[in-house]
């Protein structure tokens, strides 16, 4: 598909796409702060950084580019939405790491954190391979969702309870082409 195809096209749908939260510069100046502040707390140690598929790939993405120094980037992917607009509650690991964190600084990236339930699990996993250090880190945590102990090391906005797409988050693999971040409405 052409450039001038796509712009004579409605992307997205009309009726899909609601409120936003969060603009594309809104988005830009928060990774570079939250880069910054990774750096600082690196001290001159290369951090692996652990993406969680799919949806946090453009924030890992820009966030490892935000980072002064050197990084090492590994993935996982779990399951836990389909395609569907809630969790099911139940978290499954698609793809695991593809080596050891043994004695390795790692910061476990997230797209957006509901309950903390899937953040939680990962976080026990991780920990399970003795890592030097274990740090979180989410692009958007939803107001109100997580226990009130739950703390995430480094998060980039917090959002209303509502269903958002774009900058990586999708609904059935859509949006996540989307700059900002919005509501999902359709």
């Amino acid at each position: 598909m052409t450039n001038s195809t796509r712009s004579n096209s409605v992307f997205p749908a009309e009726g899909d796409i609601g409120e936003m939260y969060v603009t594309e510069e809104q988005i830009q100046n928060r990774v570079r702060e939250l880069g910054a502040q990774i750096a600082a707390d690196c001290d001159g140690q290369v951090p692996l950084l652990v993406a969680i598929l799919k949806g946090s790939v453009i924030f890992a993405a820009d966030l490892m580019r935000a980072i002064a120094g050197p990084v090492e980037i590994d993935f996982m992917a779990v399951s836990s939405y389909g395609d569907a607009t809630e969790s099911s509650g139940v978290v499954k690991i698609v793809k695991d790491l593809d080596s050891s964190i043994l004695g390795r600084d790692v910061i476990l990236i997230e797209d957006i954190i509901d309950s903390g339930l899937t953040m939680a699990y990962l976080v026990d996993h991780l920990a399970g391979q003795q890592p030097a250090s274990l740090k979180t880190c989410s692009l958007l945590v939803r107001e109100g969702q997580q226990a009130p102990d739950y703390k995430v090391d480094y998060v980039g906005f917090e959002i209303p309870p509502a269903f958002v797409v774009g900058y990586g988050l999708d609904v059935a693999q859509r949006y996540r082409n989307l700059p900002y971040i919005a509501a999902y409405t359709g």
